[in-house]
């Protein structure tokens, strides 16, 4: 099954962790990621502390862990790879309405390379 199947087919919840460039830690709940590739995915981010943190340290993990009981799930390893600040594309991937507007509603899509992929827990 490839990483984009098990994302289409699975449910559950994930937290993206960034760290900026003092090594002050960010956790963030995340919806599943859009995947570009098998070894390329993005997130809708907006301008707030995870985002921040990879404007000066590009690495993140990602932890997904699924519903359906037990620890499965996926840890992946991120290096942020380029930002696109076009709405209307980042509109046409996005899963939900969006439902946030004014002054910070501008959202950015950060493309990360997959660098590992390991179980939500061993390995």
């Amino acid at each position: 099954m490839t990483l984009n199947e098990y994302f289409e087919t699975s449910n559950g919840y994930g937290v993206l962790a960034t760290s900026n460039e003092e090594g002050q830690v960010n956790i963030a709940l995340y919806a599943k990621p859009h995947m570009l590739d098998e070894n390329t995915l993005a997130f809708i981010m907006r301008n707030r502390r995870s985002y921040g943190n990879l404007q000066t340290n590009p690495t993140a993990a990602y932890l997904y862990i699924e519903k359906d009981g037990g620890y499965l799930g996926k840890r992946l390893h991120l290096t942020k790879i380029r930002e696109d600040k076009d709405q209307d594309a980042i509109d046409t991937i996005r899963r939900k309405q969006r439902t946030h507007t004014g002054p910070d509603s501008d959202s950015t899509l950060v493309v990360f390379q997959i660098d590992e992929i390991r179980p939500a827990v061993g390995g």
